[in-house]
């Protein structure tokens, strides 16, 4: 039996049009068995029945007193966690939530083609990509290079784009493991546009992200 992820995509901030495209990419992946919603409400549940919880370009605070309690008890138990794009948007004022991610989004430059360099050719999220990746998104800069003994997996070449404002040391993908019963967390920053989830190259990287989070590779 396929393992089941709870897709969350609520929004409390900016939206992006390019959700639906998103969840039925995830969807169309056919490695999982997929409950999406917007309800906080279903974050208030229990939540064990899930091989992973996937923020999609959530935005805010998009969570209740409860699901923020239900859901740091589920992944402190050995859940796991992925968040894309805009997740990185979110939940600023739970502090759980930025040391669980490792990073908050800062700012942006404008949407742009740009390259990524795969720091971990190891992983399923990166292995199948070259080593520099040409591709067209919003180059998230965050509030610090990414901490909490994450294993970085992709960073950008702010040589390619205009704008960037990290430097060298400038994540864009990356995972960790929080120990024996901690679980797994999962983060990309790419994902911004509608067109990214027709883009082979991004899904196998979603793929795999997924996949590693969920404990299937």
């Amino acid at each position: 039996m396929a393992p089941t992820l709870l897709l969350y995509t609520r929004t409390a901030d900016y939206r992006h049009d390019s959700i639906p495209a998103a969840v039925a990419a995830v969807r169309a992946l056919g490695r999982f068995t997929v409950e999406h919603t917007e309800d906080p409400a279903a974050l208030e549940q229990p939540l064990d029945g899930y091989a992973a919880v996937v923020f999609l370009s959530t935005s805010g605070e998009v969570l209740t007193p409860a699901g923020r309690a239900r859901l740091a008890r589920h992944l402190d138990a050995g859940g796991g966690f992925a968040g894309v794009h805009a997740a990185a948007c979110t939940e600023y004022g739970w502090p759980y939530y930025g040391g669980l991610l490792g990073a908050r989004f800062a700012r942006h430059p404008a949407y742009q083609p740009g390259r990524a360099l795969v720091a971990d050719p190891g992983h399923p999220a990166t292995r199948h990509l070259p080593a520099a990746w040409d591709f067209t998104d919003e180059w998230y800069d965050f509030d610090a290079p990414v901490r909490g003994g994450a294993r970085v997996l992709l960073r950008a070449d702010e040589s390619s784009y205009e704008g960037g404002g990290m430097g060298a040391d400038h994540p864009l993908a990356w995972c960790r493991e929080r120990g024996a019963d901690g679980g797994r967390v999962f983060y990309t920053a790419l994902g911004h546009a509608e067109s990214a989830y027709r883009d082979p190259d991004f899904l196998a990287h979603l793929d795999g992200g997924l996949s590693w989070a969920a404990g299937l590779m």
